[in-house]
């Protein structure tokens, strides 16, 4: 579902991650691995978000580590719609399961 509002799917992935688990920390790698996509193109996504204020980042050494902005105007409105989204996506699931 939220595939219709956010279109790029690594960014998708990312607001899930970062929506569903707002006291999540990490680095551009551990998140590669998380979910599973092309380090570049997190590293992308990630400097949108952070720009757009949904992430905010430290520095960790010569690491950037990225984390939620808990003060972001909109995200408890996001992640409602990440944790309803999800869960439509399971009922659903559910529901075509039963139906065979």
């Amino acid at each position: 579902m939220l595939d219709v509002f956010i279109t790029s799917r690594v960014r998708r992935k990312i607001v899930i991650v970062y929506a569903k688990y707002p006291d999540f920390k990490t680095h551009v790698r551990g998140l590669a691995k998380l979910i599973k996509e092309d380090p570049g193109n997190i590293q992308r996504e990630l400097q949108r978000l952070e720009k757009s204020g949904f992430l905010s980042v430290s520095k960790h050494g010569n690491s950037k580590i990225y984390s939620t902005n808990k003060q972001f105007p909109i995200f408890k409105e996001l992640q409602n719609i990440v944790i309803k989204s999800q869960q439509h996506q399971g009922a659903h699931r559910k529901q075509s399961s039963d139906d065979v």
